[in-house]
């Protein structure tokens, strides 16, 4: 799913007040639907309950049933393990962050390391063969010392040193996250130090002894959506009991969560609380001592980067009366906008064309660098900043690519940049965002023979005539006679884009056993900008439907395949779409793979996170929008008598995000209607539906086998 931007500061001491945010006034004159009365009558809220012992037997006796069926083919125990041994490889390449005590880290899991191991090198050893690697923390030891499931979700130090980190832990894989104090130079959490107990929260790092911290601090404390509406500061030594409130927002918000920009020194230059009003809208509040002050930005904004002075800020929605588009990149004096927050000017950074979208935004010592989509293909630029304002100058990497902008150096100007593609593997380059010098300093090994095929990007016509782009990954024999066993994946939602990589599993499991992969470039995502995303929000999601339908069709229309052997896949977001898909036009499609799915589209914004998405789909409770919700809702639109294909459906009991009852729901009504459905649910794995390497193996290796049963057979 799209993360979040979260965001800002403005005082290296921090606040004292506490500033609550003024409720907006209600959008809406139509009387709300009681969420009581949406899905009453469902026979399977029962299945909400995630670790209830009745939906968990009957999770257990489905996956009794689908894992004999998809194990049992002869092919899978080899594809488990040509899948497993392409994640476990020892020889595959391992990214890189910079660290401000001079080292490379990075985060590593094998057959050895399950759980896995956060380590470090230095550059001059990370550019040799076989580098040298010092462990900082190995999960899996801290897992078996604790008897804790843990599962790592990243670190966050204290610049410039990085130092002092939290480290974030998850049990089985959830959002909700244990956070504590840890010293890389002990390698040892700090006796004493700061610890966040499980919870979905956000933290930034003021100064040694300092953190702003959104959490549950009281028992419901949290918005509808299940995340934090209160910061608070919490000192060192000082328990939770005792942190100091500095904003607050509503219960009514998706979340309020902290942000700070620094200097390239480490030095806190802004403080600023998100105050999420919904999922893609967010007011920037600049925190000082004497209060809280809204900044002037467009609610459909997100603060990207500070450099030389700078706030940068990329536009998802028109800023008319200053002159500004949807898409681009502006920036603010920050001294100015600290001393007038309210008339501060902004200035053109990109204005990126139609076909253009500004993806990633990262910063040197001095320099911005961007890395753009032109026509869903990768290029970066290096901004600099002078008396004059904006210049650019372009980083020469391979074209037809898919750019990757990874860690900076802060301290210079180099950065690390991967640059992948269908049938290229990987490569990893070291970036002078000053001199423009590139070197390539590793290059991931390929995992398929790529020979065997090429790939093209073809154009499908819309319902409202619309061009939507798509890859074709396909064999270079390949005869257009609708013989081409092909998979279709798309997402179409939440401003992501779906671009060119390189998936090693992907290639050794489907490409190199002759199969066509095609990616579509629907509405709703990010490949065109914002104005993509927006075309296919709320009352317009069916345009995102009907772009993935004339996808589908040009393929079997060109001849590269056709219905019996068109199969398609998508997960999250992509699952609602699959499930869409399925009740909509089944008949184009002989295998659906349906991930970790939004699905009950009805009750959705009452289960997991869904809450904090209505800025995506509507509001099920308003009347008019649910009118709209209702007519693709694929729970409530499952019918007797219609040729769905056999469906495999898979989840995980430890996604508290989306919720594991959008799977099961769908499973249950599908075996209620008569039809055969295969349902997968992995006990651990959260939203990414595994939790370690074996467990993705598994995933992938039951998708494959179900696919190769449906579409090569």
């Amino acid at each position: 799913m799209r993360c979040l931007v979260l965001a800002l500061l403005a005082s290296t001491s921090l606040m004292t007040a506490s500033n609550a945010a003024e409720p907006t006034a209600p959008a809406k004159t139509e009387a709300l639907t009681p969420l009581s009365e949406l899905g009453k009558n469902d026979p399977y809220l029962w299945m909400e309950e995630i670790e209830g012992t009745r939906a968990m037997d009957w999770a257990r006796a489905q996956n009794a049933k689908t894992l004999p069926v998809l194990q049992g083919d002869a092919r899978y125990g080899d594809l488990e393990a040509k899948a497993l041994a392409i994640l476990n490889a020892k020889d595959r390449v391992p990214g890189v962050s910079f660290a401000g005590d001079g080292t490379l880290r990075n985060f590593w899991q094998d057959a050895i390391h399950v759980r896995g191991l956060w380590r470090k090198t230095t550059l001059d050893s990370y550019r040799t063969a076989d580098p040298v690697w010092e462990t900082i923390l190995d999960i899996d030891a801290l897992s078996k010392s604790e008897n804790a499931n843990w599962v790592y979700k990243g670190a966050g130090c204290l610049p410039p040193e990085d130092t002092r980190c939290m480290v974030t832990l998850s049990n089985g894989g959830k959002d909700a996250v244990t956070v504590r104090e840890f010293d890389t130079t002990t390698k040892s959490f700090v006796a004493g130090g700061f610890e966040l107990p499980e919870g979905k929260q956000d933290y930034a790092w003021l100064d040694r002894d300092t953190l702003l911290v959104g959490r549950e601090w009281e028992p419901g404390q949290v918005t509808k959506s299940g995340y934090a509406y209160v910061l608070k500061t919490v000192k060192r030594g000082q328990p939770l009991s005792a942190a100091k409130e500095v904003y607050r927002g509503t219960k009514a918000d998706v979340s309020v969560s902290p942000f700070v920009l620094r200097d390239s020194d480490g030095k806190v230059q802004a403080v600023i609380a998100y105050r999420g009003v919904t999922f893609f809208e967010s007011e920037k509040h600049l925190l000082t001592d004497a209060g809280s002050v809204k900044l002037d930005l467009p609610l459909k904004s997100s603060i990207q980067a500070y450099v030389v002075g700078q706030m940068v800020v990329l536009l998802e929605q028109d800023w008319a009366e200053k002159g500004f588009k949807t898409g681009d990149l502006v920036s603010f004096d920050l001294a100015a906008l600290k001393a007038a927050p309210t008339t501060a000017k902004a200035t053109l950074v990109l204005r990126p064309t139609a076909k253009q979208s500004a993806e990633q935004v990262t910063t040197t010592r001095t320099k911005l660098v961007v890395a753009m989509l032109d026509n869903v293909k990768g290029a970066a630029k290096v901004f600099s900043h002078g008396p004059k304002g904006w210049s650019s100058q372009d980083l020469a990497l391979p074209a037809n690519s898919a750019i990757g902008l990874g860690s900076s150096a802060e301290k210079d100007e180099r950065l690390f940049v991967t640059v992948t593609g269908y049938l290229a593997p990987s490569t990893f380059w070291l970036a002078d965002a000053g001199s423009l010098k590139l070197e390539q300093v590793k290059a991931s090994p390929a995992r398929f023979d790529a020979s065997t095929h090429v790939v093209e990007q073809f154009e499908a016509t819309s319902t409202d005539g619309t061009k939507i782009p798509y890859f074709v990954v396909r064999p270079k024999g390949v005869k257009y006679d609708g013989s081409a066993p092909t998979l279709l994946y798309a997402y179409g939602g939440f401003q992501v884009s779906m671009t060119p990589g390189y998936s090693g599993v992907m290639g050794k499991l489907w490409l190199e056993r002759g199969g066509t992969y095609v990616v579509a470039n629907i509405r709703g995502g990010g490949e065109f900008g914002p104005a993509w995303h927006t075309a296919g929000l709320k009352e317009n999601r069916q345009k995102v439907y009907d772009d993935f339908f004339a996808v589908s069709q040009d393929l079997i229309d060109r001849r590269i395949t056709s219905p019996r052997r068109l199969g398609i896949m998508g997960g999250s977001n992509g699952g609602l779409l699959m499930g869409v898909a399925l009740t909509q036009k089944p008949q184009l499609y002989n295998a659906i793979v349906v991930q970790v799915p939004l699905f009950d589209m009805i009750r959705y914004s009452q289960i997991g996170a869904g809450a904090s998405w209505v800025g995506e789909y509507g509001d099920p409770a308003i009347p008019s929008e649910n009118a709209v919700i209702a007519k693709y809702d694929p729970y409530s639109n499952l019918k007797a008598g219609q040729k769905y294909p056999e469906v495999f459906i898979e989840t995980s009991t430890k996604d508290d995000r989306v919720h594991p009852a959008h799977a099961r729901k769908a499973a249950a009504r599908l075996e209620e209607l008569g039809y055969p459905v295969l349902y997968y649910e992995n006990i651990d794995g959260g939203h990414a539906a595994s939790a370690n390497l074996a467990e993705t193996a598994r995933q992938q290796a039951l998708e494959y086998v179900y696919l190769s049963r449906k579409l090569m057979d």
